[in-house]
């Protein structure tokens, strides 16, 4: 077998390499993302694995279906990226990772929402300076606030669970709600209305798109605090933003970003970014950006790798495989 890997990084093939070695499975690394302009570097493949900014559209799926590709393995949780129906008709199996590190994502996001609270990002920069000022410094607690958490799922459960440590009231949104000790699942509006904290654990799909968008803006308690961790569009930047500017949102802490394609993953330091709309974002004092980077640590990709190599021997070896998108 002959996997091609799309939009990789050195901490990707590092992981890899010894395990598909071991699986006595070659494969060829790139970093360039999967669209249909390189898909052609899949021709003389039997598999491919991307991940979740490359675009695996119809376009890409009937090039990939005419090299003889049987497989595209995602490593990663959501698949919003791929065209799996269309794939599954061009008899191409997709399957994901659908739980490489709940613990990874979740602490990502109170690691953001600790550093926005209590201006740690911004100390960080003044001590460097020597300047030891507490001036625009003053936090708040979390201890008996409201967070709402949007999704439960297995990240979202470890999020709670983290939030209760905190002496924190969790209230939730899901269409499909679990039984949760001491979490009272509400209807989405009123989730909205309640919380001081909102943080978003969901994936995208046609419902969930733009679930927070300028009619939300009206519902929120002043000053709210917004997370999210899980996909992009979940949030319509543009509505953010202006929540931002009049005040009505308290900060946001972000690892996505809706357009992120093209930005997120490189280092474009001594580029002008073209992208109004994330360069006001970045720009504001109480937003904190990270680059999609929630699911980074040693323990996910580990799993990401070990995931990926056993859905594709099961596939290749006609076995049943848990992780197929169906």
């Amino acid at each position: 077998m002959k996997i091609a890997f799309f939009d990789t990084k050195s901490y990707d093939q590092e992981v890899f390499e010894p395990k598909l070695k071991a699986a006595k499975i070659r494969a060829k690394f790139y970093d360039t993302r999967l669209d249909e302009d390189c898909v052609v570097l899949a021709k003389g493949c039997d598999a491919i694995c991307v991940f979740v900014n490359d675009v695996v559209d119809k376009v890409v799926i009937d090039q990939l279906a005419e090299y003889g590709v049987k497989i595209i393995a995602l490593r990663c949780a959501g698949f919003n990226n791929v065209d799996y129906k269309y794939a599954a008709e061009k008899g191409i199996t997709v399957v994901r990772v659908p739980a490489y590190s709940p613990y990874a994502v979740a602490e990502h996001a109170m690691a953001l929402l600790l550093t926005s609270t209590r201006k740690i990002h911004k100390s960080y920069i003044r001590t460097r300076d020597f300047n030891f000022s507490l001036q625009g410094l003053t936090g708040f607690d979390l201890y008996g606030k409201t967070v709402g958490v949007i999704g439960t799922g297995k990240i979202g459960r470890v999020f709670i669970d983290i939030c209760k440590g905190f002496g924190m009231k969790v209230i939730a949104y899901d269409k499909f709600p679990a039984d949760i000790p001491d979490v009272e699942y509400k209807a989405l509006d009123d989730v909205y209305r309640e919380a001081d904290i909102l943080s978003f654990h969901c994936p995208l799909t046609d419902d969930t798109l733009h679930m927070f968008n300028v009619g939300t803006l009206g519902k929120i308690k002043p000053g709210a605090v917004i997370i999210n961790t899980s996909r992009g569009a979940l949030i319509d930047a543009e509505a953010l933003l202006e929540g931002i500017k009049t005040k009505k949102i308290g900060a946001a802490c972000l690892d996505v970003y809706e357009e992120e394609s093209g930005y997120f993953y490189e280092d474009l330091s001594g580029s002008i970014i073209d992208d109004d709309t994330l360069s006001r974002l970045i720009s504001m004092p109480n937003v904190i950006v990270t680059s999609h980077q929630a699911f980074l640590t040693k323990e996910a990709l580990e799993n990401i790798a070990t995931t990926t190599i056993d859905n594709v021997k099961k596939i290749d070896a006609g076995e049943e495989c848990p992780n197929i998108v169906s």
